[in-house]
Order: structure tokens, then C-alpha cells, then sequence
């Protein structure tokens, strides 16, 4: 099948590449996914898009005009996707339901690593030849309330790793983990008493209307004072201007965020010879409570190379059949 893949990075190429293996004709493009760049797909009968790409009403309508069938998502989110409209346009598409769950919940264990233990701030002060211990205290995790938002494949493994770390777990989700209960004695409860009493929040849950702005001030406002906040989901679940005010006031005494609500525009790319004309993303990174990663979590090889073979099937699916198992709608 021959496929227009949008967006293409450097560290996933070869993994396409060697998943193909041939069975189909890709051609790749840097370039997003939007309204001027539709003419590109012109002659394809698949596209492949990233979590960055925008295939908006507009966007899927030009689209289905020059022939596109069957859009790929490289992710499991599905959020940059009008899924009603391509339903009504007939144009199929299937994600990447999973892929290595580990990397992502590894990155978030880094990251509040990182945080707790001021790993950071120690560097800079060794490279200062500035040995002093006083500001680089931290705390045990240990028996510590860890809240997890979230407990589906990444959540769950996020759990059991802490589980390890000998930590007191509580989720909340619609639907209640029975095998992750088992294993961890996970309590389930509601978002509210979680935040009451989680020492950590972790959020891992999917951006959708009923959890855009999930955490807000409303939220923020009933935590633990002195959580640390952590975010490897969606950049939109957040709302970001609360979550500052929240780390101002003391209420969140830290935040690891792998991801942004205005991400699409920023991350992936390289903006070392421009300026970022971003004023929320300049209040939220010289925050001096906040560690901030461009969406890396998923960058292993193993997540790599499960998200090229996903995607290559489900070109093969669409190909012989015209249906993918990983159909969305």
C-alpha cells in the first residue's frame, strides 16, 4: 500500500523501515499533517500520522477529495484525530492500542526520581564546586500515598513499580484494574479523596472531553499540600496557568510534565535558532519547582520498534481486507 508518512522523525524512520519490510511502498515526509500540507498525500492511498499532526474536519475533508482511505495513527491517543467526521467520510482509522507500557511509566519513575531527589539542582551545584547538602533534601518513597489517574496498561505498570518501592497505592478510573488489585493492593477511590491523600499524583489516563482540564484550580485546591505532581498522559489534561498558581501557593511542591498543552507547535522540533514566542511555556520551564521532558517518555527501542510493527499491520489489514483489528470507529 502506498502510505504518506506525516511528520517523520529521525529515531523512528528505521524502525518503518525494517517493520515494512518491503510490503509497502512508504514515503516519508518531515513535514506535519495540516491544511497546507494535504497536497502531499495526493496520489496516496494511506497516511500515517504522529501525535503532533492535525487531522481536524478540514483537514480529513481534503483529504478523502484526493483519495485517501485509511489513515494510520503512530499512538494510542487519538485526540488530534475528528473521528466522527472520518467515520462520516468513510475514511478508516486504527491506532497503536499499545506498545511497551514500561518506557512510559520507567520516564515517569525518572522523573519523580529526579524531583524528589534534586537531581538537578545537584548538578548544577557540583559543576559551582558547591558541595553542600542543605538544599537537596528529600524523602523516602517508601510507605509513601502514591495516586495513580489512570490504571490501564501504562498506569498499571507505573503501580507495580512503585508497588516495589514499598509504597501505599491508590487509584482512580471509571473502570477498576481486578488483576492490578490483586497484585499491588491498589484502592480504588474517587479523583477527590485521591488528592486529599496522595504524597504523589501521577496521571496516565486519555485526553477526552470528560478529562480536558481534568486537574484545574478546583482540583489543585483539595491536594495534600506539598504533593508532587506528575504528568506522562496528555498536556491537555492539565490546565496550565492552575497548575503554576498551584506550585506558587505551595499546594503542588513539584511537577515532572512530559507533555504540554501547547506541545503541538513546540515539541519534536528544533527551535535552538528561533524564539519561542510561547509565554506560558516560559513561565512553566524557568519554574524553578518544574522538570520538564519534550515528550520523550515513549522514546525506547522497545516502544519504537512495537509502534512500527502496529502500524505496519495495520497497513497489511487494511490492504487485504480493508479492516484492521486496531480500527477505531
Amino acid at each position: 500500500m502506498k502510505t504518506l508518512i506525516y511528520s517523520t522523525h529521525r529515531f523512528e524512520k528505521p524502525f518503518l523501515e525494517r517493520a515494512a519490510k518491503n510490503k509497502h511502498e512508504l514515503v516519508f515526509s518531515e513535514l506535519p499533517l495540516q491544511v497546507n500540507s494535504v497536497h502531499l498525500a495526493n496520489g496516496f492511498e494511506a497516511i500515517a500520522l504522529f501525535s503532533s499532526d492535525n487531522a481536524n474536519e478540514e483537514v480529513l475533508e481534503l483529504l478523502q477529495k484526493i483519495g485517501v482511505k485509511f489513515v494510520a495513527l503512530r499512538s494510542v491517543g487519538h485526540d488530534h484525530v475528528d473521528l466522527i467526521k472520518a467515520k462520516q467520510l468513510n475514511i478508516k482509522v486504527a491506532n497503536v492500542p499499545a506498545y511497551s507500557p514500561y518506557a512510559i511509566a520507567e520516564h515517569t519513575v525518572a522523573l519523580l526520581l529526579a524531583l524528589n531527589r534534586n537531581i538537578l539542582l545537584s548538578q548544577e551545584l557540583i559543576k559551582k564546586n558547591d558541595f553542600r547538602l542543605d538544599k537537596l533534601v528529600g524523602f523516602d518513597l517508601h510507605g509513601k500515598t502514591i495516586g495513580i489517574v489512570g490504571t490501564g496498561k501504562i498506569g498499571a505498570s507505573f503501580a507495580k513499580i512503585m508497588h516495589g518501592f514499598g509504597c501505599k497505592l491508590i487509584g482512580s478510573d471509571i473502570l477498576e484494574n481486578e488483576e492490578l488489585k490483586s497484585q499491588t493492593k491498589i484502592i480504588y477511590t474517587s479523583l477527590e479523596t485521591l488528592c486529599k491523600t496522595s504524597d504523589v499524583i501521577s496521571v496516565s489516563c486519555p485526553l477526552n472531553s470528560e478529562t480536558k482540564y481534568l486537574f484545574d484550580k478546583k482540583v489543585f485546591s483539595k491536594m495534600k499540600r506539598g504533593v508532587v505532581f506528575i504528568n506522562t498522559a496528555r498536556g491537555g489534561i492539565v490546565n496550565t496557568l492552575d497548575l503554576l498558581d498551584a506550585l506558587d501557593e505551595g499546594i503542588v511542591a513539584s511537577a515532572g510534565l512530559d507533555v504540554y498543552e501547547n506541545e503541538r507547535s513546540l515539541f519534536f522540533h528544533d527551535h535552538s535558532i528561533s524564539k519561542i514566542n510561547d509565554e506560558l511555556f516560559e513561565k512553566l520551564r524557568s519554574h524553578s519547582k518544574v522538570l520538564i521532558t519534550g515528550h520523550q517518555a515513549f522514546l525506547t527501542n522497545e516502544a519504537l520498534q512495537g509502534i512500527a510493527d502496529t502500524t505496519i499491520e495495520n497497513l497489511t489489514d487494511w490492504m487485504k481486507s480493508g479492516v484492521s483489528k486496531n480500527d477505531i470507529y
